[in-house]
């Protein structure tokens, strides 16, 4: 029955999205929008509602594996410009970890909860592992990603046309660095390109993340401990 609900709603959103042509109008909002309120309403807990839409949560993975066209196409571009693109993603991943890491700490959030945050940048099932791994909550890590997602994919190419950013890989690799699958997705819709490098460093952020969370983990430890 949920799934329906799902479905029927992303779908009508999606419609209605197109037809007012605007970067704000972002048919995964609208559905949350809708279907929130009839849970609620409901009384449905989101347990229940999740394990109806278990389907649909397991063709995340094969989306995102369904991003390497595009990433196939722009292999030359990729080996040309392959040293730009691991220093904007090294870059780029470390700043997410301990800006990230920095701030939580900072506005007094418990160790939990910074480990919760590191991850909010990559894609989701890297950053409920990441955040298990850690001693933090999935649950709390998989909103984190829906958040910077929809943050990306609303914002992201009305700050690309105010500030002149034209070039597919500067345009690709911001949105995938911050903005993971979600903006990849918008990303696939506006141009190819950008969604092929977008793709790239998607999967290269979720493995230098991976990599780095235990840094930042013990980083906001040691700055806890000092903030005391």
């Amino acid at each position: 029955m949920w799934i329906l609900l799902t479905v029927t709603v992303f779908f009508v959103c999606r419609y209605v999205c197109q037809k007012l042509n605007t970067p704000l109008a972002n048919p995964l909002l609208f559905s949350v929008a809708i279907i929130i309120p009839i849970l609620l309403a409901l009384d449905i807990d989101f347990d229940t509602y999740y394990a109806d839409n278990t389907f649909i949560s397991m063709l995340l993975q094969p989306a995102v594996v369904a991003l390497a066209l595009p990433l196939y196409e722009q292999l030359p571009q990729i080996r040309t410009n392959w040293r730009i693109i691991m220093l904007a993603c090294v870059v780029g991943s470390g700043l997410s970890l301990f800006t990230a890491s920095t701030f939580a700490v900072f506005f007094g959030a418990d160790l939990t909860l910074v480990a919760s945050v590191l991850g909010k940048s990559v894609t989701t099932p890297i950053a409920m592992e990441i955040s298990s791994q850690m001693g933090g909550e999935a649950a709390i890590a998989a909103i984190l990603v829906l958040i910077a997602g929809l943050v990306g994919a609303l914002f992201a190419y009305p700050i690309y046309q105010f500030l002149g950013i034209q070039h597919p890989i500067a345009k690709g690799l911001t949105m995938g660095n911050v903005s993971h699958a979600l903006g990849t997705a918008t990303s696939a819709e506006k141009d190819p390109r950008d969604a092929a490098f977008s793709s790239l460093a998607l999967v290269i952020c979720g493995v230098i993340t991976s990599i780095l969370a235990p840094l930042a983990y013990d980083y906001a430890l040691w700055l806890s401990i000092i903030l005391r």
